[in-house]
């Protein structure tokens, strides 16, 4: 006599065939939502929202900084770091900036204060000021991802763009200057 039951566990089995399958339906998936995405547009989650409180010491100078240097006219915090091989690919074009009259405040992040003088020094120094992030906390408290990031700040002090990788002309077409012409400033090339 035969029997056509199954035995205990055979059902369970075939599905640990398809296992790996769904698996791979699915990572498929997720990776092809993020496929037309620009890594570059990473909302500032303090976009309209005044730069966190800070008391940091300046690199350039005897200064102590604060969240109240960053207000008063349109500019820019630039995060950067001598670690960074994306930074001291952008330095030229910082450079090019701040000689068009863009004022440029820099965020030395999570960095060693000697080899920060030495950088600006050997490369030409673009910022305005620069404030110490040794330990990282005031990056943290922007959302940095990671160096170099670039913020645009309004008079008021307030984060009103925020660009995550280098800073190039195209990114200042594209992005900044948009914003400042709306923003009234007659020559988006300069920032009053």
């Amino acid at each position: 006599m035969r029997c056509n039951a199954r035995r205990p566990g055979q059902r369970g089995a075939s599905l640990w065939i398809f296992l790996p399958l769904i698996a791979f339906v699915a990572l498929a998936i997720l990776l092809a939502s993020g496929l037309g995405r620009d890594p570059e547009l990473l909302p500032s989650a303090l976009a309209g929202k005044p730069v966190p409180d800070f008391s940091l010491p300046s690199l350039v100078s005897e200064r102590t900084l604060s969240n109240q240097d960053l207000t008063g006219r349109w500019q820019l915090l630039n995060v950067w770091a001598t670690w960074c091989p994306t930074c001291h690919i952008e330095h030229p074009y910082l450079l090019e900036l701040a000689a068009r009259g863009v004022p440029i405040v820099g965020l030395n992040y999570k960095d060693e204060d000697p080899a920060a003088r030495d950088y600006l020094a050997e490369l030409g120094n673009p910022f305005t000021e620069v404030i110490v992030d040794k330990d990282g906390q005031l990056g943290l408290d922007l959302g940095v991802y990671g160096a170099p990031e670039t913020f645009l700040i309004n008079p008021q002090g307030e984060i009103v763009l925020r660009q995550v990788g280098d800073m190039n002309e195209r990114v200042w077409q594209e992005k900044f200057a948009p914003v400042l012409e709306k923003a009234g400033q007659q020559n988006a090339e300069t920032v009053p």
